[in-house]
């Protein structure tokens, strides 16, 4: 199978739809979060948005969440606002792992510090193959299981 051309079409693919069914454990989408950023390959990248898209739950701003309040060691530089930035805050403790990688960047002329880039999407979003396909369609289908109704953050609805 040939790889979506966004997040959005592997949504639509199948791969992880986007969807407002009920909510899901908050402890059980931290994991699912943690799992997938753990299955990004050295110099590819996701969105805060591609990982919700992908599991089917949550959005952005949930995954986000999810990955700051957590003490595991994640590769947490290799999921992206949007616009291909790094997290508020993070571009400069980020930027030695992508130079570390070879993750495509941009930097503009007249850049006067290492925070002052953005990453190549386009060259670096990760596309998962079948397997790994099949992992984030299991841990989505897990989700889905284990919902008791809490938000990742304040005992609303994720979804």
């Amino acid at each position: 199978m040939e790889p979506p051309k966004t997040a959005r079409g592997a949504a639509a693919a199948g791969l992880g739809p986007t969807d407002t069914a009920p909510s899901v454990d908050p402890r059980a989408y931290v994991e699912a979060v943690l799992a997938v950023t753990g299955l990004i390959p050295a110099g590819h990248v996701l969105t805060y948005g591609d990982i919700a898209e992908l599991l089917g739950r949550g959005g952005p701003r949930q995954v986000g969440r999810a990955l700051s309040r957590s003490t595991r060691e994640v590769p947490w530089w290799r999921v992206l606002r949007s616009g291909g930035l790094a997290a508020r805050g993070l571009a400069g403790r980020a930027r030695p792992h992508y130079d570390a990688e070879g993750t495509p960047l941009r930097v503009p002329a007249e850049a006067t510090d290492d925070a002052d880039y953005r990453v190549e999407l386009a060259l670096a979003r990760w596309w998962p193959s079948p397997q790994e396909q099949t992992a984030i369609e299991n841990l989505g289908l897990a989700l889905r299981a284990a919902g008791d109704g809490q938000d990742t953050d304040s005992g609303t609805s994720v979804g």
